[in-house]
């Protein structure tokens, strides 16, 4: 992970199989607040904050030109280590990842 200043956001990254590996646990939670399947559901770029645990900004590929933004709490192990989705939004090929 790179260096993270002042607790903030870090810069853009490409999702590695780490990343993708957080989407596919939260993809459940995703569909169930959406009320929708996805046959694709592929992370493309992220962010992360440290906090306690870590804040992901996920941009994920859903198939066609479609795109959401998910935001995923990643808790410490000592409190399950499990990922939480915190929020959705619909999110175009174009735009940057951006906190909602």
């Amino acid at each position: 992970m790179d260096a993270i200043t002042g607790g903030g956001f870090s810069k853009v990254k490409d999702a590695d199989e780490e990343i993708q590996t957080i989407c596919d646990e939260v993809k459940c939670q995703v569909e169930e607040k959406r009320n929708e399947a996805y046959a694709v559901f592929k992370a493309v770029q992220y962010k992360s904050q440290v906090v306690q645990g870590i804040n992901y900004d996920i941009k994920v590929h859903v198939g066609g030109d479609s795109y959401l933004h998910l935001q995923v709490w990643k808790k410490l192990p000592c409190y399950g280590g499990e990922a939480v989705v915190t929020g959705v939004e619909d999110h175009h090929d174009k735009d940057p990842i951006q906190p909602f």
